[in-house]
């Protein structure tokens, strides 16, 4: 699939709401579920993505239009966002993540972009030149990859209270 920005957006404003759906009025046992002692859990998942809206998305779309690739996109520190989400209940959390990703959207639809604006490149730190709808397309896969780390989180916490199930239940793996 070619990277089309409407398209991406379909994404982008409904993500929000997904996690909203997934997330909201579950207990704490749910809420602080990690596969791994060192995995986000809920809570870091929205600080992590509030963190981004913050200082990677459309900082980087800026920096792209207003730079190219004279000048190299900050490094994203992806534990940055701790004293961002701190002592904030969930609800609070979902509320101002929505916030901040309905100002990044309406911050995009503003630039009016076209193929010559997301031919435009920049420079990541690891990757090199990178354009602006390959930036775009991340933030999509990064949004949908966050969902699933999520759904695959809660998945896992019943890994084994579903017994032989288990054989048919690939999320778990």
């Amino acid at each position: 699939m070619q990277f089309k920005l409407e398209e991406a957006i379909e994404v982008l404003s409904t993500t929000p709401a997904t996690l909203t759906a997934l997330l909201q009025g579950k207990s704490e046992v749910w809420l602080s579920a990690r596969k791994t002692p060192e995995a986000f859990n809920a809570s870091d998942v929205l600080g992590h993505l509030m963190h981004a809206e913050l200082t990677d998305w459309m900082p980087r779309v800026q920096l792209i239009l207003e730079y190219g690739d004279a000048r190299p996109f900050q490094p994203f520190d992806r534990f940055a966002f701790r004293g961002l989400i701190e002592g904030k209940p969930l609800n609070q959390l979902l509320q101002e993540f929505a916030e901040l990703r309905r100002t990044s959207l309406a911050n995009l639809a503003g630039l009016s972009l076209g193929d010559t604006g997301l031919a435009l490149t920049g420079v990541h730190p690891e990757f090199g030149p990178v354009t602006l709808s390959n930036l775009l397309a991340t933030w999509v896969v990064h949004d949908l990859t966050h969902i699933a780390q999520v759904v695959k989180t809660l998945a896992y916490e019943y890994r084994d209270a579903v017994g032989p199930w288990r054989a048919y239940t690939t999320i778990l793996d």
